[in-house]
């Protein structure tokens, strides 16, 4: 049985996982639970290849738990079921430690699919451990996730991925023996995007097609995997990669290359709300105020394409794909709020003026609470010139408005309103 590099040397306890130090690192958030086998039900939530698997199967083994995995590619409500009646069965011999149903996948699970846990989770006949690449927040329903500790694994970084591939050249007992030579590896980590699977599955097929011994560098790197891209690549790897390929079409008003990427993830079986929500991100991030519209555009295309699925949903994402290369563009709201939110970091609760505090009570009152305020609506054009801000950080510029007709309308507006203040 040809068993590939990756689940060679998959870890099997933790002082052999690598990365993830912020979860189960010897301060890790997770750690301390595994040791003591106190487990809550968790989801894990990170991109392909970063040891979602393996940690749930570590996890099992270290806390002396039965170990029940489901995938949700091709599990349903009576797979669910059966789990669940042998988790029963075992919880009674098991009065401190309950089964751990691992479940891969797990946003592919439909509503009703992720509803027939929740009685299991929260009687605690099992301990659910889910992992998926997707947000939680938008692909596990909210009973299920409430019940659930949600930890986010990181792609693996440069130092991570070469202790990997040192692990495989020393410990594998297919690769120990050969005669190979790590002489570069630059091109390894950067096509592995931090995926440790991806890594490993290109350094076996690097070795696997070269005789000993085996000198690895950029060049050869670079020249095997073009030759044998489906080699490494079976199980949809690219996604990352597509969908940003996508959304800067878009951002770069492309919609030639958005609507070719967009056939891309189609024709590769891309899940319809994960294409529908990233256009709802970018018609707020990339276009804004420059054309309000689009907002409502894209959302109304994620509900549609929720509702109606493939194979007509390819005709509403491309409408949508369409008019959001074709709008204006602006990112003053994007950057807006990530100005605002930087500067309440360094600035910390700064009190907010007198002037606009709230004063229902009399006491409110007499200490001056919504002393001196200006009504807006009492002024011609219903604008008058007051600090709205704290005085720490008073004439503050975070929102700039772009250079395109709409917000150089806004702008005009600003102009008339606000130019003795801040000068626009």
């Amino acid at each position: 049985m040809n068993i590939p590099l990756a689940e060679r040397i998959r870890p099997q306890q933790l002082s052999d996982y690598i990365g993830q130090e912020h979860i189960v690192g010897k301060q890790g958030t997770l750690t301390r639970s595994i040791q003591q086998g106190i487990i809550p039900s968790l989801i894990l939530w990170g991109p392909p290849g970063t040891g979602k698997t393996t940690l749930a199967h570590i996890i099992a083994k270290e806390s002396g738990r039965p170990f029940f995995a489901l995938s949700a590619i091709n599990s349903g409500v009576k797979d669910v079921r059966d789990v669940i009646t042998k988790a029963k069965q075992n919880t009674g011999l098991f009065t401190t430690k309950n089964p751990i149903l691992f479940i891969d996948e797990i946003h592919r699970f439909s509503k009703s699919q992720q509803d027939s846990l929740l009685g299991a989770v929260e009687k605690g006949w099992v301990t659910l451990i889910g992992a998926t690449t997707e947000n939680p927040s938008f692909e596990v329903i909210p009973a299920l996730l409430s019940r659930c500790q949600v930890y986010v694994l990181e792609s693996f970084t440069k130092d991570y991925l070469l202790q990997l591939l040192q692990v495989a050249l020393h410990k594998d007992s297919l690769l120990s023996d050969k005669d190979i030579r790590l002489e570069e590896t630059d091109a390894l980590l950067q096509l592995s995007g931090g995926d440790a699977r991806k890594l490993l599955n290109i350094f076996e097929l690097i070795i696997s097609s070269e005789k000993e011994p085996v000198h690895i560098t950029n060049k050869l790197v670079l020249q095997k995997v073009q030759a044998n891209p489906a080699r490494y690549d079976k199980t949809g790897e690219q996604h990352y990669d597509i969908i940003s390929a996508f959304i800067k079409s878009i951002r770069g008003s492309d919609p030639n290359a958005a609507v070719y990427w967009l056939a891309r993830m189609i024709a590769g079986g891309e899940d319809v709300k994960f294409i529908a929500r990233r256009m709802l991100v970018l018609a707020s991030e990339d276009i804004g105020n420059a054309n309000p519209t689009a907002l409502i555009m894209a959302n109304n295309t994620f509900q549609a394409v929720s509702s109606i699925g493939y194979p007509e949903a390819r005709i509403i994402l491309s409408q949508c794909a369409i008019y959001l290369a074709n709008s204006a563009k602006s990112n003053s709201s994007y950057t807006a709020i990530d100005k605002a939110l930087a500067l309440v970091k360094e600035t910390g609760d700064l009190s907010v003026p007198l002037h606009l505090r709230n004063a229902p009570t009399k006491l409110m009152k007499e200490l001056d609470y919504g002393k001196s305020y200006k009504y807006a609506h009492s002024y011609d054009h219903n604008f008058v010139v007051q600090e709205f801000l704290p005085k720490e950080i008073s004439n503050s510029k975070l929102f700039e408005p772009g250079n395109n007709d709409r917000e150089n309308h806004f702008r005009s507006f600003l102009k008339k309103r606000w130019k003795d203040k801040y000068g626009y």
